[in-house]
């Protein structure tokens, strides 16, 4: 490793550090403030139900976003340093004046400012943003700084005038029908994103923007016989993945009937899969032979982005006896030795290549590209959480005689299982943009190809930091979240968590990068106006906003300066 990665390495574990002493106080700030649990045992609670958000969501949707938030020309090591030392810096400053600002929102504007001065100072002022950050990452981020909280308040407000219905079968009622519509929706998130994903493992979206660069050409110049067969070639790559696509459509609306290994045989079974087969076991093969550690490079010098230009021609021609291979035309070894005579295969990378050669499955990948999409362990926690809610609520008021001690006691209790959930939302969303960010950087280093291969340390290392950083100083902001906005009791705690986890389920299904902590803020204002407005101290809430606003701003500005002065020194 080079020393300049191991800083990166050093500072992104501090960072997240530090990120314990905003994000992860945020699903403990309401059970220490109504002291249903002591400071220490709520964070054992937290880190516990962080990790169990490990193996509930499969898609990393924090860390992909802050990972696509620049397009991979402009990322290099410096920019991701510079980035960080924003991100660091920002959330230094906003913990001492102990304002819960988005550990999330400071990384992708510190990413976002340090990669618009490397490619102003590469390419120019003439550059445009759009082509060196994703616009539409950026514009989603930036509304939901203010939907994210409005969502949760309004939730909120929902559960707490729920709660305090006097008819408990009404309020039963009531919640039966919102968990039937709560499973509907995501059953239709869970659709959503299986086309979305099959769209892109049949090469539908590539398809259709390499027809639409080529149908312009092709109108300019209908006598060009080159382009004239270009276009035709693109045309029927795209009639070809369209077929496949309209015939996996009704089938992917019948997943749960179904299952992903259902639809993965059927698609194989009749050819729906051959045209891309091949393709994506030439992806596999050069990615296999440093093809993503050159791209990642290509914007650092010229040399390698010579390489790489060369690569990524020369490559597409392993089709060919891939193909045959696929075909039991030629022998693994003869497909090795017809690949190498291509473009070179490193030695140390043969037993590599060849292993994703023999185990490429295509009907296995497309199996899990389905599976990753299915969200039915969050819909069996809604379900239980609806039934656990009635048979508490029916237990303490129809078989035992409710008084106010027993409806405290029971709101405490409820309060453990919402602060659970809350915890699994805030893992699921923010535990591993630290991960993505080493990933990152290891990939633009040489270190690894792609972010399957991240080290086992990485997660571990991540993990235990972000748990230190809540030990040690988070509760400047648990006083600030859990006191000075509105005084929070055992009911409104429920109603706030529960409100909180809604919404980052609800926001994690839709891949929309959002805040816990502005999240949560709002839901703990919701539970404060539902009393009354005056009980919410709008002077903190106003300072609040103003950070929140800031933040992205602010970390671009400061990332872009870090990088402009690192340029002196790197």
């Amino acid at each position: 490793m080079s020393t300049l990665l191991i800083v990166i390495i050093a500072l992104a574990l501090l960072f997240d550090y530090i990120n314990g002493f905003h994000d992860a106080a945020n699903s403990i700030a309401t059970i220490v403030s109504t002291k249903v649990l002591t400071p220490f045992q709520a964070v054992v609670w937290a880190a516990f139900f962080n990790i169990i958000a490990y193996w509930i969501f499969q898609d990393h949707a924090v860390a992909n976003t802050i990972s696509k938030t620049v397009f991979k020309e402009f990322i290099t090591l410096p920019v991701i340093l510079s980035g960080l030392l924003a991100a660091i810096f920002w959330n230094l400053l906003t913990w001492w004046f102990g304002i819960p600002s988005s550990s999330s929102h400071t990384l992708i504007g510190g990413f976002a400012g340090a990669a618009i001065m490397h490619a102003i100072l590469d390419k120019g002022l003439h550059i445009s943003w759009s082509k060196i950050v994703e616009s539409d990452t950026i514009i989603k981020t930036i509304l939901f700084i203010f939907l994210a909280p409005l969502i949760g308040m309004f939730i909120a407000i929902f559960i707490s005038i729920v709660t305090i219905i006097r008819n408990m079968w009404l309020r039963v009622g009531i919640i039966v029908l919102s968990t039937v519509l709560t499973v509907l929706l995501f059953d239709k998130f869970e659709t959503d994103k299986i086309h979305e994903g099959t769209v892109k493992f049949v090469k539908l979206d590539k398809y259709k923007s390499d027809f639409t660069s080529l149908q312009s050409g092709f109108n300019a110049g209908k006598s060009d016989s080159t382009e004239k067969a270009n276009y035709e070639k693109a045309k029927k790559k795209l009639e070809s993945a369209q077929y496949s696509f309209d015939q996996l459509h009704p089938l992917i609306n019948d997943y749960d009937e179904l299952g992903a290994d259902s639809i993965a045989s059927y698609a194989y079974s009749k050819g729906l899969l051959k045209d891309i087969e091949v393709s994506r076991l030439k992806d596999e093969v050069r990615n296999a032979n440093n093809y993503l550690v050159i791209e990642a490079l290509a914007s650092e010098n010229t040399a390698k982005a010579n390489e790489f230009e060369i690569a990524k021609v020369e490559t597409e021609k392993y089709k060919a006896p891939l193909q045959a291979y696929l075909n039991h035309q030629l022998s693994i070894d003869s497909t090795i030795a017809a690949i190498n005579s291509i473009y070179p295969i490193d030695p140390k990378n043969l037993e590599k290549v060849k292993k994703r050669i023999e185990k490429f499955n295509i009907q296995k990948s497309f199996s899990k590209e389905i599976e990753k999409s299915d969200n039915g362990i969050i819909v069996w926690g809604v379900l239980f959480a609806a039934l656990f809610f009635i048979i508490i609520y029916i237990y303490v008021e129809k078989i035992k005689t409710p008084t106010s001690y027993t409806v405290s006691n029971m709101f405490k209790r409820l309060q453990l299982f919402s602060s659970a959930a809350f915890s699994i939302g805030h893992g699921g969303n923010d535990a591993q943009k630290v991960m993505g960010i080493i990933g990152a950087a290891l990939i633009s280093s040489g270190s690894i190809q792609e972010f399957n291969q991240l080290p086992n340390w990485v997660p571990i290392a991540c993990y235990l930091s972000i748990g230190l950083g809540t030990m040690s100083g988070g509760w400047k902001i648990v006083k600030t979240m859990g006191t000075k906005i509105t005084k929070v009791t055992p009911l409104e705690g429920v109603a706030a968590e529960t409100a909180g986890a809604f919404t980052l389920f609800f926001t994690g299904q839709m891949g929309i990068p959002v805040s816990t902590t502005h999240t949560i803020t709002g839901s703990i204002i919701g539970v404060g106006a539902t009393k009354r407005l005056s009980a919410v101290r709008w002077g903190v809430t106003s300072s609040l906003m103003v950070a929140w606003i800031l933040t992205i701003p602010v970390s671009a500005l400061l990332a872009a300066i870090m990088y402009a002065i690192s340029t002196l020194f790197l």
